[in-house]
């Protein structure tokens, strides 16, 4: 994927940090209504293609800080445990 920093955890995508510092997190799909509520929004694939359940935008304004950040990088980390 261009213009992304991703990061892998047992083989599987967790985050991937955009350019303008929106990050794409990899869900459990099951926790996709509640992360929603926190600030994310549904991942795009170019265009208006919905990437599905398991994946979140979440802006860099939602992030907010260190402790944000960490929230969401341990959503993408704890996505593993539903392949």
């Amino acid at each position: 994927m261009f213009g992304v920093q991703s990061f892998m955890v047992d083989g599987r995508l967790a985050v991937a940090a955009g350019r303008d510092g929106d990050l794409l997190v990899r869900t459990d799909p099951a926790d996709h209504d509640d992360l929603l509520r926190r600030g994310a929004v549904p991942a795009q694939m170019g265009g208006d293609r919905p990437m599905g359940r398991g994946w979140l935008t979440v802006p860099s304004l939602t992030i907010g800080d260190d402790a944000g950040l960490a929230f969401w990088v341990q959503v993408g980390i704890d996505s593993r445990r539903q392949a």
